[in-house]
């Protein structure tokens, strides 16, 4: 895979999860904050992160997989500066994930919460709106704080 073909399928992943989004939520003109592709095989994974290393360094190695901060890449919902690479995962079908960020989320959260394809996740420092609906092969986060906030990146 060369550069260009990454930054494409980035721009798909966002382009597909900006559509479940706006399928299931108002906030049409939420900006996209940090995307995820999903890789199915350690030979996939270990190529997606030699590429990735092209267009950004490692910001940060979580148990999953590093996250890059990548010099802006434009996509239909905005400039995006931070990608991650996930390790080959079977509970991760899907190609990948992007989070979407939102003003006001206790509004957002009492809105949707509860409503099907949403679910809480907690995580350490942080939690997600998780949205899954299977007539897509993403996945969509909304963040609270979004992840530019938590490593001080605006």
């Amino acid at each position: 895979m060369d550069v260009e073909t990454l930054k494409m399928k980035v721009k798909k992943i966002v382009e597909k999860t900006a559509a479940l989004k706006d399928q299931h939520i108002d906030n049409k003109n939420a900006a996209v904050n940090y995307a995820c592709i999903f890789s199915h095989s350690e030979e996939e994974y270990q190529g997606l992160i030699e590429v990735s290393r092209q267009i950004g360094a490692v910001i940060q190695e979580t148990p999953t997989g590093p996250l890059f901060q990548i010099e802006p890449l434009h996509t239909v919902s905005g400039a995006l500066k931070l990608l991650k690479i996930r390790i080959p995962d079977p509970t991760r079908p899907e190609k990948g994930d992007a989070d979407f960020t939102i003003l006001n989320f206790s509004d957002f959260e009492k809105k949707y919460l509860g409503k099907p394809g949403f679910q809480r996740v907690e995580k350490e420092h942080f939690y997600m709106i998780e949205l899954i609906d299977p007539a897509f092969d993403v996945r969509v986060y909304f963040s609270n704080p979004p992840l530019n906030i938590q490593l001080g990146i605006l």
